[in-house]
């Protein structure tokens, strides 16, 4: 099956999608990104003066996602039902992962990747007086479920039975 991109009409013009006809079903997504830091920056963190990066970009997090549809043109605005970002630190520095939930009619993979966006240029900017080379980097949906394209998983979509 080849699916045709859905924000252009048969004209080639760009066009919001209408979803007034779809039900509302259960939409849940996540999203990671890793900001690649030095090791003693990571051990700076405690002890920034600002206050906790990973939390202020917690929250961050939470209001960009909130607001998607101000920032991406066609995305619909959405009532979200929950949304968190989580960090663990990695080899190279910290990996933040987004978890967003909402029920409608459309689904919530932008909302899930502007939250980890977000949340890791809050800690590229909290930290950047440490070390304004860290990188932000590999922003990507982990994972969707719900709607009428079944789930993906990085990597594999695989169909759902009914919606």
């Amino acid at each position: 099956m080849r699916r045709a991109l859905s924000h252009y009409d048969r004209c080639g013009r760009v066009r919001m999608v209408d979803v007034s006809a779809k039900p509302a079903s259960f939409r849940e997504a996540f999203a990671s990104v890793q900001v690649k830091m030095a090791p003693r920056t990571l051990r700076k963190i405690k002890d920034n003066p600002k206050g906790d990066p990973f939390e202020v970009a917690r929250i961050a997090s939470i209001t960009a996602a909130k607001r998607t549809a101000e920032l991406i043109p066609l995305c619909h605005p959405l009532l979200l039902s929950h949304v968190d970002v989580q960090t663990a630190p990695c080899r190279d520095g910290v990996r933040l992962t987004s978890g967003v939930r909402s029920r409608g009619p459309t689904g919530v993979e932008m909302e899930a990747m502007v939250a980890v966006a977000v949340a890791a240029l809050t800690v590229y900017d909290m930290c950047k007086a440490v070390e304004p080379g860290m990188e932000i980097r590999r922003l990507r949906l982990l994972e969707k479920r719900g709607g009428q394209h079944g789930t993906y998983r990085a990597g594999r979509l695989t169909r759902s039975r009914g919606k």
